[in-house]
């Protein structure tokens, strides 16, 4: 398995977990339907360990856009390399994402409510307030690239060993920081499940939301390219 398959298979595991725990949660007739935001959190956490453990030791088990950038930005990784990883990432999570929704498919036609629908693929803030939101999402992508940074082997990225650590930063974001937008945390992880939603065939769906889709892009990149500044710095 060479790099690009490595981040895209380590971003689709993330997905299709990740997602796949958010319909578990919100979609009706589940066996999880209302399970809570533990769950959510917890599933999420769980998936990004998986799809660590599949790619470190091939790619560095980056799976995001705002790491890779920080990462680049620290000098620890080649910037000719980003548009190999960043589009395996896009593509990963828009198939994971799209292998949750056909775990789930029954369970989207039962469900009448669109905005749950929605939140299956992308982030929806509780609060719309797209500054605010956008601070949200770079304090949370922030802690969790610097913590990478300070976790990644030179010149690489995370080894096999790194992929507990690396969840538990995760739940950690998602159970103190995630609460106002559900945490996107990585572009990739929004806008591919995003442009699936849009895409897919799910019965009574919302629009998707483009007009906030910038907000979980635009936010993780900032926030990775700040802990790369303090990673340098101090």
């Amino acid at each position: 398995m060479n790099q690009f398959f490595a981040e895209f298979f380590g971003t689709a595991m993330i997905l299709c977990l990740g997602s796949g725990v958010v319909a578990n949660v919100l979609l009706n007739k589940t066996k999880g339907h209302n399970g809570g935001w533990i769950v959510i959190t917890s599933g999420w956490a769980i998936g990004v360990f998986t799809g660590v453990l599949i790619a470190a030791d091939v790619s560095g088990a980056h799976l995001n856009p705002a790491v890779t950038l920080a990462l680049v930005l620290a000098g620890k990784f080649s910037a000719s390399l980003m548009p190999v990883y960043i589009s395996a990432q896009m593509l990963g999570a828009m198939f994971g994402s799209t292998l949750a929704w056909l775990a789930y498919k029954k369970h989207f036609d039962a469900t009448d409510d669109a905005d749950s629908k929605l939140a299956v693929f992308a982030t929806i803030p509780n609060i719309r307030g797209y500054w605010y939101n956008l601070v949200t999402e770079i304090i949370g992508t922030y802690i969790l690239a610097l913590a990478v940074l300070y976790m990644a082997a030179p010149d690489v990225g995370l080894g096999a060993l790194n992929a507990l650590p690396v969840a538990l930063v995760v739940m950690g974001i998602g159970v103190s920081l995630g609460g106002p937008t559900g945490y996107a945390i990585n572009p990739a992880r929004d806008l591919g499940p995003r442009i699936m939603h849009f895409i897919l065939p799910v019965p009574g769906k919302r629009n998707s939301d483009w007009k906030y889709s910038w907000v979980p892009v635009v936010g993780p990149m900032i926030g990775a390219a700040l802990a790369a500044m303090m990673f340098v710095l101090f």
